[in-house]
C-alpha cells in the first residue's frame, strides 16, 4: 500500500518517509494509574508480523522495530492470536539487544489455561515479564482478569487491562470498566469509528484507565480509500503532511487516549507513523474538522 502525501510522488514519500528524521521529543501520555509515561504512538502486530519462518520477511519486521526505537517509540501489542507474530517480535528484540525502553503488551486469549498460556507467550518474547497483560476480546474475561490481577500483586506482570475491536461488546466492556481496577482497555477509535466518545473514553478518564486506540486505519482501507484524494491545505497547521499523520493526530488528541497502536511492515510507514507524535496537536475545533472533512470524502 502507497500512502498519498503532499510529496510529488509515491516513490519520492517513501524514500522521504524512511530518511524521516526522529521527532526531538514524541509526545507522550502518563498511564493514570501509576504516571509512567509512554510515547502516544505506538506498533501494532496484528496480520503485519505474521510471517512465518522466512527470514528475509522476519528481518524487515526487525527493521521495522529498530526503526521504531529510534524514532522514541517503546509500546509494542501483539497476541497469541496473532500466528507468528510473537515469535517475530521476540526475534528481533533479541537482534536488536532487547532495547531497554521497551514496553511489551500481550494478550491472554484462553477459554481456559491462561497461565500456560502467558507463559509460552513470554518465551517466544524473550522477555523477564510483560508490562501489560490483556484479556484479549473479553475471552473467559471472568477466569482470565482476576489471573492477571494476581500476577500483577505478585509482581509478575506491571499492568491489567482488557481489550475489544471494531465496536464489540462496548456494554459489556462499560461494566467491567466500571466495576473492576484496571489499569488499561483497548478499544476502535479513529476519525469513522468513533462510538468509543459516547461513553467509553469519557469513562476511562473518569476512572484513570490509559486507553489503547486499536484499527487506527482500518487494516489500512481507511487509507486506501483517503489516498484517493489530496491531503487538505490545512493539515500543515499541525504538521501533517500524509493523510496517515492526519488520522494519527485525530485520535492521540483525544484528552483520553493514551496511545495509538498502527501495525505496518514497512520501514517508511513506521517513521510516517512515528512522525505523527512530534509537532503540533490538533484543538477540538480542528479535531472535528478532520472528522468532518474524512466523513464526507
Amino acid at each position: 500500500m502507497k500512502r498519498r502525501t503532499l510529496l510529488a510522488s509515491p516513490l519520492a514519500a517513501a524514500a522521504a518517509w524512511a530518511q524521516t528524521p526522529a521527532p526531538a521529543r514524541p509526545a507522550s501520555r502518563p498511564i493514570p494509574s501509576s504516571g509512567e509515561e509512554i510515547p502516544v504512538i505506538g506498533l501494532g502486530s496484528w496480520i503485519t508480523f505474521n510471517v512465518g519462518n522466512d527470514p528475509p520477511a522476519r528481518a524487515n519486521c526487525a527493521e521495522v522495530m529498530r526503526n521504531f526505537f529510534a524514532m522514541g517509540g517503546r509500546l509494542i501489542d501483539s497476541s497469541p492470536m496473532y500466528g507468528s507474530s510473537q515469535g517475530v517480535i521476540g526475534e528481533g528484540l533479541k537482534k536488536l539487544g532487547m532495547p531497554r525502553g521497551l514496553f511489551s503488551a500481550d494478550k491472554v486469549w484462553a477459554s481456559s489455561g491462561g497461565a500456560a498460556q502467558i507463559e509460552a507467550s513470554r518465551r517466544l518474547w524473550q522477555v523477564p515479564r510483560f508490562d501489560l497483560l490483556q484479556v484479549h476480546n473479553l475471552l473467559a474475561w471472568q477466569e482470565q482478569l482476576p489471573l492477571l490481577v494476581s500476577m500483577k500483586a505478585a509482581g509478575q506482570l506491571r499492568y491489567v487491562g482488557i481489550t475489544t475491536s471494531e465496536g464489540r461488546r462496548h456494554r459489556e466492556i462499560e461494566q467491567i470498566m466500571r466495576s473492576h481496577r484496571i489499569d488499561f482497555v483497548q478499544l476502535t477509535y479513529n476519525p469513522l469509528d468513533r462510538e468509543a466518545e459516547q461513553r467509553l473514553l469519557p469513562l476511562a478518564r473518569e476512572r484513570g484507565i490509559a486507553v489503547l486506540a486499536n484499527r487506527p486505519f482500518r487494516e489500512g482501507a481507511l487509507l486506501r480509500e483517503l489516498q484517493r484524494y489530496p491531503v487538505p491545505a490545512w493539515a500543515r497547521e499541525i504538521d501533517c503532511v500524509s493523510w496517515a499523520q492526519l488520522v494519527l493526530k485525530f485520535i492521540v488528541s483525544h484528552p483520553a487516549v493514551t496511545c495509538a497502536i498502527p501495525a505496518t511492515s514497512s520501514v517508511a510507514h513506521v517513521r510516517e507513523n512515528m512522525a505523527a507524535a512530534g509537532g503540533r496537536m490538533p484543538d477540538e475545533a480542528l479535531r472535528q474538522r478532520i472528522a468532518q472533512h474524512i466523513e464526507k470524502l
